[in-house]
């Protein structure tokens, strides 16, 4: 896995800031989620944004990347 941020997002404060948001929904979800390598880019808003619209976007990019197990009872 790789979290990275473009100096776009600003300085090493903000920076770091949105990898430690990236991390901390990546563990949320890890359970979950299929082996593979995963690497998230950060985008200028991820600063912005409430926690939850930035989980609910997570979700729905691995959703649509079909990354998430399937439970036995789905």
């Amino acid at each position: 896995m790789g979290f990275t941020a473009t100096k776009k997002i600003g300085n090493a404060v903000k920076r770091n800031r949105a990898k430690r948001r990236l991390r901390a929904l990546f563990h949320e979800f890890s359970p979950s989620l299929k082996d593979g390598t995963y690497i998230f880019v950060a985008k200028q808003s991820i600063n912005e944004v409430t926690h939850q619209k930035l989980k609910n976007d997570f979700k729905k990019i691995l959703n649509r990347l079909n990354t998430i197990k399937k439970e036995p009872n789905d």
